[in-house]
């Protein structure tokens, strides 16, 4: 595998093309701050909390280090000025979602409350029981559905029902929790049977509401 040759932090080191920053960083000890990560899984680049400063030639801009690839003559900045605003607007968002989650990172970049409104799904988006679910188990029972604000988690019942009860792995890998204090083995009974239902089942509305959307 060919050698690239870049800097990170201010630490000249050479890295395998096609690795990425943040797989670079964990190499020579430079923690980068990570959600919806995982080593078991593809790089996803959703939550953002990884973002780190680029530079080549005059020109920088910020990327997600989990999905960056490395190359030659790159230069790395995981703490600037930039990355650590972008880090407190991205912990803020993910906060008002689930106020308890990354305390230590909240203390770290300041961010000792959200001026946002709260949004009492808990659920931030991450894609980690979805993606671990499909890549690691197999079993795919648990998707997206919706655009926008209306985007959500949901359990397929016709896979979820046989599947399961007897996995849960998803429990310990969502970082908010909301699985394991929201999650129905048991489809709440309705009149018809609905094709999919919320990760967070807030009410028979809000079921209601997203399977007549989906239909």
């Amino acid at each position: 595998m060919k050698q690239v040759t870049m800097q990170i932090d201010g630490v000249q080191v050479k890295a395998e093309e096609g690795t990425t920053v943040l797989q670079v960083a964990k190499q020579v000890g430079i923690e980068i701050p990570t959600l919806c990560h995982d080593d078991r899984l593809a790089p996803y680049g959703a939550c953002r909390l990884c973002s780190v400063e680029i530079k080549k030639g005059e020109r920088s801009r910020i990327v997600a280090s989990c999905v960056y690839p490395v190359e030659e003559g790159l230069v790395v900045e995981t703490e600037s000025p930039r990355v650590q605003k972008i880090r407190r607007v991205v912990l803020e968002l993910l906060r008002s979602c689930s106020p308890g989650l990354k305390e230590e990172l909240a203390e770290r970049y300041q961010v000792d409350k959200t001026r946002l409104d709260r949004d009492p799904s808990f659920c931030i988006l991450c894609g980690l029981c979805v993606r671990y679910c499909a890549e690691v188990k197999g079993a795919n029972a648990l998707g997206f559905v919706g655009r926008g604000t209306e985007r959500q988690v949901v359990f397929f019942p016709g896979i979820a029902l046989k599947t399961c009860p007897t996995c849960r792995e998803c429990f310990n890998i969502c970082p908010t929790g909301v699985i394991p204090s929201d999650f129905a083995v048991n489809v709440p009974r309705f009149e018809k049977q609905p094709t999919v239902f919320p990760v967070r089942l807030r009410d028979e509305q809000n079921l209601r509401r997203l399977v007549k959307k989906i239909e």
